[in-house]
This record gives C-alpha cells, sequence and structure tokens, in this order.
C-alpha cells in the first residue's frame, strides 16, 4: 500500500536526520536563541532581503496560522478567506477558538481576490457585526493552484486601500515558488504580505515552520504571544537545525521541485488517458476525476482522499506526492490505472 494521501506521511531528509544526530549532544541556549536558529534566521532575512524581517519558528501550520493571526487581531476584528482555506476547513475552529470569527467567500480556484473581498467587507459595515480587518491567503491554495505576482500586486494593493492586514499561510510554499508559471519569489511574498510562513513540515522536515513578519505592529512581543500560546519550543534547536540545512544550499526548493516532478508526471500520463481534472494544479497536488469503480479498485493498493462527488458515478480524487515520492512508485500508479482503464 502506497499513500497518496499527504505529503508528511515521511520523516525527513537524510541531511536533516544527520545533522540532527550530529548535535545531539552539544549543549544550546533554548527557545529559539541557540546558534543553529539564528542562523536559519538569517538565511531567511538573506532570502527575503530585509536585515530587520522577524523570524519565528514554530513547530505546525495549525499553530501557525493561529499565532499569526490572533497576534494580529484585536477582540472585535475577523479574518477573511476562501470557503476552501485551511484554516476554515482543516483546523477544528483554531482561530474561531481564539476568539476571532472567519468570514468566507466562495472561489472556484481557491483564489481570493478584491471583487470577492468587497462583498465582505459591505456586510460587515456597523459595530453590531464583526470587523473584517485580516486576509487570510495560501500559496499554493487548498486545490493546489497558486497566486501570481499580478495577482498578489492586487491583493496588496487592495489591503491598503481599506486598511486590512495581508497573512500567507505558506504550509507548501516551496511548491508554489517552484511551480510551472509561478513568477514570485521569497521576498516578494515579504514585500508584498504583512506576514508569512515557510513550511517545512510538508517539505522534508520532520517538524516546524517558519513564520516571516514584516510588519511592524505583528513583530512586536511575538516572543511572548508566543510563548503563551504554548508555541515557544524549549528546544528551539531542534527547529534551527532543520531550517538551516533545509535553506543553506537550497534544499527546500530541490526537494519541492521533485514533489512537483512527481504529480506532473501522474497528471501529464492521466491527461494522455484522456482523463479529466477537477482543476488544473501545478504543484504537488492534483484532482483527477475518475469513475467510482476503478477508485475502488485503485483503493486496494493506493490510499488517497475522494474530493468530491462530481457525478453519479464519477469523483474527483485528491493524489498529493511528496519530497520522497519515488519516480518508480509514480510509473507503477500510472500502470495500474491505465490497466483498469482498460479493462472497462
Amino acid at each position: 500500500m502506497y499513500s497518496f494521501m499527504n505529503d508528511y506521511s515521511e520523516g525527513a531528509h537524510p541531511d536533516i536526520l544527520k545533522a540532527l544526530e550530529a548535535t545531539g549532544f552539544t549543549q544550546e541556549e533554548g527557545y529559539g536563541l541557540d546558534k543553529h536558529s539564528l542562523r536559519a534566521k538569517d538565511l531567511i532575512r538573506e532570502l527575503v532581503k530585509d536585515k530587520d524581517a522577524e523570524v519565528i519558528f514554530l513547530t505546525g501550520g495549525t499553530q501557525t496560522n493561529l499565532l499569526a493571526i490572533s497576534s494580529a487581531l484585536r477582540p472585535h476584528e475577523a479574518c477573511m478567506g476562501a470557503t476552501t482555506a485551511h484554516i476554515a476547513t482543516h483546523e477544528t475552529g483554531a482561530i474561531e477558538a481564539t476568539g476571532h470569527k472567519i468570514v468566507t467567500a466562495e472561489t472556484t480556484d481557491g483564489k481570493l481576490s478584491p471583487p470577492l473581498l468587497q462583498p465582505l467587507l459591505d456586510a460587515h459595515y456597523f459595530e453590531h457585526m464583526v470587523k473584517p480587518r485580516l486576509v487570510y491567503i495560501s500559496n499554493p491554495t487548498e486545490l493546489g493552484t497558486i497566486y501570481t505576482k499580478k495577482e498578489l500586486i492586487e491583493l496588496r494593493t487592495f489591503c491598503d486601500q481599506k486598511g486590512l492586514i495581508l497573512y500567507c499561510d505558506g504550509a507548501r510554499l516551496g511548491c508554489a515558488l517552484e511551480a510551472a508559471g509561478n513568477d514570485l519569489s521569497l521576498q516578494d511574498m515579504y514585500m508584498l504580505t504583512d506576514a508569512f510562513s515557510i513550511g517545512g513540515t510538508k517539505i522534508g522536515a520532520l517538524l516546524g515552520e517558519a513564520l516571516v513578519i514584516r510588519k511592524k505592529e505583528m513583530q512586536e512581543d511575538i516572543r511572548y504571544l508566543a510563548k503563551q500560546r504554548g508555541a515557544l519550543l524549549a528546544k528551539g534547536a531542534v527547529l534551527g537545525i532543520q531550517f538551516e540545512q533545509l535553506l543553506q544550499d537550497g534544499l527546500y526548493f530541490k526537494l519541492a521541485g521533485h514533489s512537483i516532478d512527481c504529480a506532473q508526471k501522474l497528471a501529464e500520463e492521466m491527461g494522455k488517458m484522456g482523463i479529466p481534472f477537477l482543476i488544473d494544479s501545478p504543484t504537488n497536488q492534483i484532482f483527477p476525476i475518475l469513475e467510482d469503480t476503478v477508485i475502488a479498485q485503485l483503493e486496494k493498493d493506493y490510499s488517497f482522499y475522494t474530493w468530491q462527488k462530481t457525478d453519479s458515478n464519477h469523483s474527483a480524487v485528491r493524489l498529493v506526492t511528496s519530497w520522497a515520492t519515488p519516480m518508480k512508485t509514480v510509473h507503477n500508479f500510472i500502470q495500474a490505472l491505465g490497466a483498469l482503464l482498460e479493462k472497462d
């Protein structure tokens, strides 16, 4: 049984494991003040080209989103996102549990734009309702789509005009930046948002996310807020070592590129078979539409999400490849699928 369920099933890249093992008996300062975390922060500052960028390493994506969003908002303020947004679907009400409502907009491709956000502002217009203040996006989105530089500039301009905060969840950011058609850099992500995250959990790390903050008001007291939320890890070096390994020689982007290559090979071969897709995704998540009987047969040897029904006999499935997916497994899946289609 091989899993295409997610991109964090494997442990960690060997370089990271070796680095963790090599430093196992070395004493370091705690809570992210160790030399590895400090160097990893400097590597990120070099990539975004701002020595004043605030960087804090956290353990997981939900924790990162919770800290970033809750620390940026006053008690009466709300977060805006797509109906498919991770914070609105798969984080167990973590944001709402902090006292901040999420108001959502319907979107066909998982992306937000000013025309989708303006009605949310119009609908929440006085003190008897929450006040939308922060725009949450993810790059890539839950549907594997990516933002262009033009789209992000439009969002930035809109947020500036409306006095809104723009935050980007980058749990799979490497896959957005390495995808075909992408024209954004890490520096662009930094300059066009108030804060964003660089996900390690889904791109080769054992665990870990880097929250990168440009907006000065969000930088203030962030370590106090992290500690209060239980997010300041005593053994912070465990996170710092991993990001040091991922970023010092471009390993992060190499691993993201491999995961994309595997997914796009699947998409290419399925396209040759005439299989349609729910949406065009250039990243490591693809959504082919298959007959339910074919899905049932594939599930004997592979695991994946059945995303949604598309008609009475077909469903879109989500296949996610990882930094460690063997290309041989990709070919085996294609052969198995081809054999099933021939039987039909």
